[in-house]
C-alpha cells in the first residue's frame, strides 16, 4: 500500500535542484521556502492548553503563505466566519469564466495585468448582461475568485463566480428573482465575456502594458472565431450549505496533499479528474517531482494581487447598505422573517476530556537565523 507524502517533503529534497533549473519569480522563492518550513522548528511554536482539565500540547507555527496546501483551512474557516452576514437569503448560481488555451502563453508572461482583465472582464460582462430588460433586467451582484490551474497542474485561468438568483430592479426597490434554471442566458454572457475580454486586452497593449510579439489584429481575429466557454448551475441549499460549497473554492491551491499518491525515486504520482469523460474521471498521472513543483510554482500568484473579488451590490463601498435592502426585499417578498442558516466555526475542543476547550496559553518565536 502507498503511503501518501506531504508535498513539502518533495519540496524539501527537490526545491534546489529546481532552483538550480528552472527561471523562479522572487513569489516562488518565496513560497517554496514558506511550504518547505511551515509547521517545523523553523517557523517557532505556541501552546495550547484546555480551559477545564488544563491538557496541554505544543505546536509548530505555520507559514500563512496562501500558497501552501497546509495553511488554507484555518484561512478559509476565518473568511467564512467573516462572510457569513453578507450571504443573502436566496438562491446561488456558480458560473465559471474561462479564456481560451490560445491566450495562456501571453496571460502567463503578464499574469497581473492579464489576470486582472480577466477578471474585471467576467464581472462587467455578468452585470451588463443582467442589466439587460431582455434577460433580468436588475442590478446583479458577485463574489469572484481566480483559479489558473486544471486538474493535471497545468496552466488554465479561469474565474468561479457566486452569484445570488436574482437583482436589485432599477428603481432599486424591487427584488427581481431569476429563472429556476438559469441566471441569464451562457451563449449572450460568453460572446458578451469576449468582447470585454478583446477589448481590455487591445487597449493594454496599445498602452505597453502587455509585453506581446503577437499582433493584436491577427489574435483579435483568432479569438473572435473561438466560441469562449462560460458554464453555469445552480447551487443547492442555504447561506450554511452555500458557504461550504464556496468553501472549496476560495482559498484552495493547485493540489492538496491528499491527492499525492506517491513520491519515489524522483517520480510523483497523484490523482486528478479528466472532466471530459462521463464515466471514470478518476485518473492516476505520473511526473517527474521537478515538473511537479514546476507545474506547482505556474500557480503562484503576482504580489499584492487579489484573487477574492465583490462586485455589484457586494462591491465594498456600499455592501452594507446594498445588502440589508435585499435582505428587506426578499423578506417582503417571502412574507417572513429571515432565518440565515450559516455554520459558524467553533473553538477546538479539548481532545482529552471533551468538554474544554483549547486555549493559547504561550508562544515561542522563531529562532534566529
Amino acid at each position: 500500500m502507498e503511503t501518501k507524502v506531504d508535498i513539502a517533503d518533495i519540496v524539501r529534497e527537490e526545491k534546489q535542484a529546481y532552483l538550480d533549473r528552472f527561471k523562479a519569480t522572487p513569489e516562488q522563492v518565496k513560497a517554496l521556502g514558506a511550504i518547505e518550513s511551515c509547521r517545523t522548528a523553523k517557523m517557532g511554536s505556541h501552546t495550547v492548553e484546555c480551559d477545564h482539565c488544563h491538557h496541554s500540547h505544543t505546536r509548530y507555527n505555520s507559514c500563512r503563505n496562501r500558497h501552501c496546501p497546509k495553511c488554507q483551512g484555518s484561512k478559509q474557516a476565518q473568511w467564512a466566519s467573516k462572510l457569513r452576514d453578507q450571504l443573502l437569503p436566496c438562491r446561488y448560481f456558480h458560473i465559471v469564466f474561462t479564456i481560451p488555451h490560445v491566450l495562456n502563453g501571453l496571460t502567463y508572461a503578464n499574469q497581473k495585468v492579464m489576470y486582472s482583465i480577466l477578471m474585471q472582464s467576467a464581472v462587467e460582462a455578468l452585470v451588463k448582461v443582467a442589466a439587460n430588460p431582455k434577460f433580468l433586467g436588475a442590478s446583479a451582484g458577485c463574489l469572484s475568485i481566480l483559479h489558473t490551474w486544471g486538474q493535471n497542474l497545468m496552466f488554465h485561468p479561469h474565474v468561479h463566480m457566486l452569484v445570488p438568483a436574482g437583482g436589485l430592479g432599477s428603481d432599486g426597490w424591487e427584488w427581481i428573482e431569476s429563472g429556476n434554471k438559469f441566471f441569464v442566458p451562457v451563449r449572450v454572457l460568453s460572446k458578451v465575456f469576449r468582447g470585454i475580454f478583446v477589448s481590455k486586452l487591445q487597449a493594454a497593449c496599445k498602452n505597453r502594458q502587455v509585453k506581446t510579439t503577437l499582433s493584436m489584429e491577427n489574435l483579435k481575429q483568432q479569438l473572435y472565431a473561438i466560441n469562449w466557454n462560460v458554464y453555469s448551475k445552480k447551487v443547492f441549499g442555504g447561506p450554511g450549505q452555500v458557504l461550504t460549497y464556496l468553501g472549496r473554492y476560495t482559498h484552495r491551491v493547485a493540489i492538496s496533499n491528499n491527492r499525492v499518491l506517491s513520491y519515489k525515486e524522483g517520480k510523483v504520482r497523484f490523482r486528478w479528474k479528466d472532466y471530459r469523460l462521463k464515466h471514470n474521471p478518476v485518473k492516476i498521472i505520473e511526473i517527474s517531482s521537478l515538473e511537479f513543483i514546476r507545474r506547482f510554482m505556474l500557480h503562484v500568484l503576482p504580489n499584492n494581487f487579489y484573487k477574492i473579488r465583490y462586485a455589484g451590490i457586494f462591491a465594498n463601498k456600499t455592501r452594507k447598505q446594498m445588502l440589508e435592502k435585499c435582505r428587506f426585499l426578499l423578506a417582503s417578498l417571502r412574507g417572513q422573517e429571515l432565518n440565515m442558516d450559516v455554520n459558524i466555526c467553533r473553538a477546538e475542543k479539548c481532545p482529552v476530556c471533551l468538554i474544554g476547550k483549547m486555549v493559547l496559553v504561550a508562544v515561542s518565536p522563531k529562532p534566529e537565523t
